[in-house]
């Protein structure tokens, strides 16, 4: 699981008054408690079927009874707790299970074996060979459902003043809605600091792209302190060209060159898709505008009688193709394909390549999120000759950088 951020580390510090090492392991060791406690009410609830109090949607005869006393070990050493009863005494605890004392790292084992994309019956199985107890699909799916409020306070967490690049880029996956199959995006925005590091910036599940949308996810980065964005690079997504230009008007907007040729391939005769692509790299790979758009009439000379579209794309686009010509290589390299978030999206298909549909939007959600804190963990390199490209950028956004050294 990813490292708290520090400004929750500071709070719980100066809330639990810890101030040595033994502090911080009996703070922790109450928080383990109270959530454990927690897990075994939930636990009843899905037996009973329903809330605490909740008289409204109760369908049993059945009802809470008290409590026994026990006391478990844990990660953190033996704990008493109070293991909820029912009257008919049908109820039989998974995450302490009865006559068991020894709990240690169920939680830790349901969680770590969800991010991997393990099916709830793979996590049945594993659980069963490991600690010998039945783990349903529900009581799965209630140990992860504890990873919401985390996930709520990742996607809304202060972020940096200023991001050097952004790239936005979506996924798409089919979720259950209300008895039907739909199409839903995972939109993701992914960001390269001032100090050159890639950063995860939030996740947005939604339906339908529009320019209100993307403004609502842009105004969300505002709102989480995003002052500055110099260069966007981002897709042929509906409506966000309008959306950048209204939150953040300073900002370079560079259209993917890579989603572009793609787009274009789809009216070329597979005959000649390899010779338009070597044609068409003259174009992207020119030293500058200038020469790009001389490439660009001299490829609609020879193929725009026969493929009109592809060449007519690129005309009307070029606004947002051709920025990164003014820049240097190293800049170019780096804004000119959303390469990096598609490299991103491939680790989150791997995790995700078992589930053809998932249940609910919460449910692909939790999963996005494991998986994205897996692959960050990895990103502890910042782009290679950094210091240069940063000057670069300097000269270019003059005045915009330095304020955030």
């Amino acid at each position: 699981m990813s490292t708290m951020p520090k400004e929750v580390l500071r709070e719980m510090i100066t809330e639990g008054n810890l101030k040595t090492a033994g502090d911080l392991q009996s703070y922790l060791k109450n928080m383990f408690k109270d959530a454990l406690q927690e897990m075994l009410e939930a636990e009843l609830e899905v037996e009973l079927g329903y809330s605490k109090g909740d008289k409204k949607n109760k369908q049993t005869d059945n009802r809470r009874n008290g409590y026994s006393e026990k006391v478990v070990k844990t990660q953190f050493g033996e704990l008493p707790i109070e293991v909820p009863r029912d009257r008919n005494g049908e109820f039989e605890p998974v995450v302490v299970p009865k006559n068991k004392r020894d709990i240690s790292g169920i939680e830790e084992q349901v969680i770590s074996l969800y991010s991997r994309g393990m099916s709830t019956r793979d996590i049945h199985d594993q659980i069963k060979d490991i600690y010998g107890i039945e783990l349903s699909a529900e009581m799965v799916s209630k140990i992860t459902d504890n990873l919401i409020p985390q996930i709520k306070e990742w996607q809304n967490r202060p972020l940096e003043p200023i991001y050097t690049f952004v790239f936005m880029d979506a996924i798409h996956y089919k979720v259950r809605e209300n008895g039907q199959i739909k199409s839903k995006a995972a939109y993701v925005v992914l960001g390269v600091n001032k100090d050159g590091f890639k950063d995860v910036i939030g996740i947005w599940i939604g339906e339908n792209e529009s320019s209100k949308f993307w403004l609502g996810v842009l105004n969300d980065l505002k709102n989480r302190g995003v002052e500055e964005v110099l260069i966007f690079s981002v897709d042929g997504l509906t409506g966000i060209k309008e959306a950048i230009q209204a939150a953040y008007p300073k900002a370079e907007i560079q259209r993917c060159i890579i989603h572009q040729l793609r787009n274009s391939f789809k009216y070329v005769s597979y005959k000649d898709i390899k010779q338009f692509a070597r044609d068409f790299k003259e174009v992207y790979k020119a030293v500058n505008e200038e020469t790009a758009l001389e490439k660009l009439d001299e490829l609609d000379e020879k193929w725009g009688s026969k493929y009109p579209y592809a060449i007519k794309s690129w005309i009307t686009n070029w606004d947002v193709l051709a920025p990164f010509f003014k820049y240097p290589n190293e800049i170019r390299t780096i804004m000119y394909t959303t390469n990096i978030i598609e490299g991103f999206h491939r680790q989150l298909r791997k995790v995700t390549k078992t589930k053809t549909v998932f249940p609910s939007d919460q449910s692909l959600e939790k999963m996005l999120y494991l998986a994205s804190q897996n692959v960050m963990k990895k990103w502890t390199q910042r782009y290679r000759n950094w210091d240069s490209i940063l000057n670069q950028l300097m000269i270019f956004f003059d005045g915009r950088i330095e304020k955030y050294l």
